[in-house]
């Protein structure tokens, strides 16, 4: 398991760096954002449909807890769990999602901890108090081929 640590300055370069990522996405692979109300992880998750080359407008998924888009070259799919925080996703068939033909983003994953996958991706977004706009990605790699993402991305 390794981390890099970035800054981006606007959601503008937020969205961009998500859609960069995107195009080094597998089948199957699952990212997991975590961050307070308002850091920035829908925003993420809009350029990373860019990048899949998604269609369709993304909105939080809060009340659905999973929304698939599937007019890129893999489908998304964005869960928001935060509804879970009681109950957890016994029961949503999430591996399905996880191991199926796209890429699955999941806001809240504290939530469902029992059902995750024990290789994903972490992006924590956390805000730069001192610039309003800025945020700190910490992007932590938990297993081979999410290291050989990061390796590949070259990020310092």
């Amino acid at each position: 398991m390794s981390n890099v640590k970035m800054i981006v300055q606007s959601e503008t370069e937020l969205r961009a760096w998500a859609s960069k990522l995107a195009k080094e996405l597998k089948m199957g692979m699952v990212i997991l954002l975590h961050g307070e109300l308002g850091a920035g992880k829908t925003t993420f998750t809009k350029g990373l449909a860019q990048g899949l080359g998604v269609s369709q407008t993304i909105k939080s998924p809060t009340y659905t807890l999973i929304k698939e888009y599937d007019t890129g070259v893999l489908t998304l799919y964005h869960m928001d769990m935060y509804r879970l925080e009681d109950i957890g996703g016994e029961g949503l068939g999430l591996i399905e999602y996880f191991e199926g033909d796209g890429v699955s983003v999941v806001e809240w994953s504290e939530f469902i901890q029992d059902d995750l996958p024990t290789e994903h991706l972490d992006i924590y977004i956390e805000r730069v108090f001192e610039h309003d706009t800025y945020r700190q990605l910490t992007i932590t790699a938990t297993g081979k081929k999410y290291q050989e993402l990061l390796n590949h991305l070259n990020i310092s």
